[in-house]
This record gives structure tokens, sequence and C-alpha cells, in this order.
């Protein structure tokens, strides 16, 4: 079956064996280990790592698309905003009657602005199988009708990138009026529960945790046995020579328009994950520089290798979260200096520097066990 395809790389089961060491470790350091030792994890920690690997999860559907498809989508943040606001409308209908104002239907931002009923658009997200069918059907759905449309009229390059940037700013001021029953500029927070769990517990913090590690762990499976299928040769021949593959008879738009729309609802996936853990979702999620930096995170890591992209968010986030402590009126400044160095010296990024060292040390130890048999075979011959 082509979703086992992965499994038999050495790549992938290396990540795989890293990343669930990793949860595995946290949830141990979490919950056996005191809180005043050194090796403790507290849960604000867990938090934190929790939202890097949702952040990571959606780099990874940024290199799907541009990586092996070739497509310099400038909007994913779009799809991460709606994926979280799918999410939060539920969390939102959760509160009830223990809202500031009490009304069992209304979410609080409602009452204040005097909405005298529930918007049609927010029927069902009291129920969690609808809210989260709509956490990838909303972002979904927009890259479907998106990608259709300019893909069917061959927009390609920049132009496209353009595009997908205007998308999400107009997303970005459209959820930011209080008429369309978004929360406005202060989004949508305060969140009680998640299907009955209390979100401010210490348990419910790790259970997010880990359920954001084995998506990430379960959309980069999704993400290879693409890549390593016909699908994903065609897409990298779309990416590489895109008018001789149309010449070959491939339906390139159908190609792209289906790893468009399976990397938007991978975004929306990681934006549903993101919320619950960091309380809240606003339309500064909509924001083009969020999704331009998205783009940075991959180039770090090093585009076209999925892992690439895991390193490169966790990296930067980290990064970011050490710079803004340390030197809080210039972090920005550390930041971009990093991006340049990286651009400069490794225009591959990380992944392309380990790629490198690992087929450097693999010719060096086939030329030694070359070596050993000639010096062998001398002997013999003697």
């Amino acid at each position: 079956m082509w979703l086992t395809r992965p499994f038999n790389e050495r790549s992938t089961r290396l990540f795989l064996g890293i990343l669930l060491a990793a949860l595995a470790l946290v949830t141990v350091l979490n919950l056996a280990v005191p809180a005043g030792h050194p090796l403790h994890v507290s849960t604000y920690t867990v938090t934190l790592l929790g939202k890097y690997l949702s952040y990571a999860l959606l780099a990874v559907a940024v290199d799907l698309v541009w990586g092996y498809l070739g497509i310099l989508s400038l909007g994913h943040g779009a799809f991460f905003a709606l994926g979280g606001y799918a999410m939060g409308m539920y969390l939102m209908r959760q509160i009830g009657d223990r809202g500031t104002y009490g009304d069992p239907v209304l979410p609080d931002f409602m009452v204040f602005l005097d909405w005298d009923s529930l918007p049609w658009y927010w029927l069902g997200f009291d129920m969690p199988g609808i809210a989260f069918l709509m956490v990838l059907l909303a972002p979904g759905l927009l890259a479907l009708v998106f990608g259709f449309l300019a893909f069917r009229s061959r927009v390609t390059g920049v132009y496209l990138s353009i595009i997908t940037q205007a998308m999400t700013f107009a997303l970005m001021l459209a959820f930011f009026r209080n008429e369309m029953g978004f929360g406005g500029n202060n989004g949508l927070t305060d969140f009680r529960e998640l299907l009955g769990f209390d979100l401010r517990s210490d348990a419910t913090r790790l259970g997010l945790f880990l359920a954001t590690g084995i998506a990430l762990a379960l959309g980069y499976v999704l993400c290879r046995a693409i890549v390593a299928s016909k699908l994903g040769r065609v897409s990298v021949a779309c990416r590489d020579a895109e008018a001789r593959t149309r010449f070959l008879g491939y339906r390139v738009e159908r190609f792209q328009l289906f790893v468009f729309v399976v990397s938007a609802m991978l975004a929306g996936l990681a934006g549903a994950l993101y919320v619950p853990q960091v309380g809240i979702i606003n339309p500064s999620e909509f924001s083009p520089i969020f999704s331009i930096e998205v783009v940075l995170w991959v180039a770090l890591g090093g585009r076209a290798t999925l892992y690439g992209a895991v390193i490169g968010a966790l990296l930067v986030n980290y990064a970011k979260t050490v710079f803004t402590g340390v030197m809080p009126d210039a972090w920005l400044f550390a930041l971009g200096g990093m991006f340049v160095l990286v651009t400069v010296f490794l225009p591959k990024g990380i992944a392309g520097l380990l790629t490198y060292r690992f087929q450097n040390q693999r010719l060096t130890h086939r030329r030694e066990g070359e070596g050993a048999t000639t010096t062998t075979g001398r002997g013999v011959s003697a």
C-alpha cells in the first residue's frame, strides 16, 4: 500500500524515532521528575513545545507545495487560521452559561455587541464531530475553490504567490470586522474545556502536546507517501518542467489542485491544535507576514525534505523565544542576521548540510571498504 512506503525509507524511520523518543522523554520528565529537579519539564514548557510542534506541522504543509510542487504559497497562514477559528468556535460553544454574561448560547462578545441570535454559520459547532470536520473542510474548501480558479487559469510563479498573499490579507481584513461574527480584533478566547477536559489542567496540556506530536508524525508520513508515489513524481515534474509535463499528456492542474488541498487541510489541522494550547485565535494569524515567516522556516530548514521544514520551524521559534527574553528590543535583528547567515552559507538549509555530511561519511566508508578489499585481494594473490 502506498501509505506504507515511507516506512521503508531510512530518513522516515529516523525522523519518527526521534520524534516519538522526544515525546516520551518530555512526558517522563514532566510526570516522573519532581518540580524542583533540574531535569523537570514544567507544564509551561510542555505547552510551548506543543505550540512549536503545531508550527512544525504547518511548515511540513508548506514544504509539500513549495518543495515538491514549486508553488510558493504566501497564504498558508489563512488555512492555519481557518482551522484555528473552527476549533475556537467549538471551544467558545463549550463555555455555555459560564461566560461573563451567563448566556447559554451566545458567546460573550456577541452579547456585548447586542447580537440577538447565533449566526447560522455557528450552528453545529457545539458538537465536536461537526467542529472537527470543519477544521479540515473550511481550509480544504477554500483551497479547492482558490486552486481551481488559479490553476485552471495557469497562474504561476510570482503572480500566484502575490494572489495567495492577497487572499490571506483580504481574509484578515474581513475577520477584523465585528459584524463578521468572529470576535473582531480580539478574536476568540477564554476557552474552558475540550471534550470535557479542563484546558487549564496539567494533564490536558500534556495530552494536547502528545496529540500534536502524533499529528505531526501522521502528517509527515502522509506527505512522504505522496512524495514517494506516482503523484509525487508527477508533482516534481510539474515543478521542474510544467510545460513539458503538459506535453506528455498529464493534467497538471489536477495534480496541483490535489496536493494544494491536502496541504491546506494539514495547515488547518495545525491551526486547530495550536488554538487550545495558546488559548486564543485572532485575525493576526491571517497576517501575510506570518505566512512569509513560515516560508522562511522551510527555507532555513531545507526545502523539499519535509524533515528540514520541521527543523526550521522548531529552531526559529525556539530562537524567537530566547531572543525576545534576552534582547526584547533587538530580537528581530538577531533573527534577521540568522536568516542572512543561513542563506549565504547554507543555501540548501540545515537539511542540506546534514545530507552533505551523511553522503561524505558514506563515501568515506565505501572507500575504506574498497581499500580493505583491494589489500586483502593482493594478499591472497601473493
